[in-house]
């Protein structure tokens, strides 16, 4: 009996570091999709952020994001733009994808409605802009409206669309993956 608790617990930490390492790689593979559009670019990044929250749980879903910051900072290209976008003008959204993880993960994890979940990501969007629009106006000398404008105002419905996208497809993958464990 001990033997077979001791077993289910390590494919179930196996599991855990599998789908992280696997999230941080759908990430690498997403975020350098992008439409330039101005000085911040359209990407996949939060739409990889949100299903690896669905996927996994707040925890390991922004452990999954920090992963594919660090292989971004090893070097391998996976930021929009090359390595020289964290310290760019744009960095401050990167680095915001953290907090917009974690409360979104956290509303994810602790309430079943979807309406909820999607307030919960809404929340953590906004906290990114929120870094990402500061270190914008710092970096690239732009008043906070004219930042608003070029950083922020054109992606809101696409991130929309991007939450509602993982919104419904989120909890099918989790549901999918339970079962294929059990």
């Amino acid at each position: 009996m001990i033997q077979e608790n001791t077993c289910t617990s390590r494919s179930t930490h196996t599991y855990a570091m599998v789908t992280t390492a696997f999230m941080a790689a759908v990430t690498c593979i997403l975020a350098p999709l992008s439409i330039p559009i101005g000085p911040v670019p359209i990407s996949l990044t939060n739409l990889a952020i949100y299903l690896s929250l669905y996927l996994l749980n707040w925890k390991r879903g922004t452990i999954s994001y920090c992963l594919y910051l660090l292989i971004g900072l090893a070097g391998v290209p996976v930021f929009s733009g090359g390595i020289g976008k964290l310290a760019g003008p744009t960095g401050g959204y990167i680095i915001g994808f953290i907090p917009m993880a974690i409360i979104a993960g956290i509303i994810i994890d602790h309430f079943r409605k979807r309406w909820i979940q999607l307030l919960g990501m809404i929340i953590g969007t906004a906290v990114c802009y929120v870094f990402g629009t500061a270190w914008f106006c710092m970096q690239a000398g732009y008043t906070v409206s004219a930042a608003l404008a070029v950083c922020v105002i054109p992606f809101i419905p696409g991130d929309l669309i991007k939450m509602v996208s993982a919104l419904t497809i989120g909890p099918v993958i989790r549901q999918r993956t339970e079962t294929a464990i059990r």
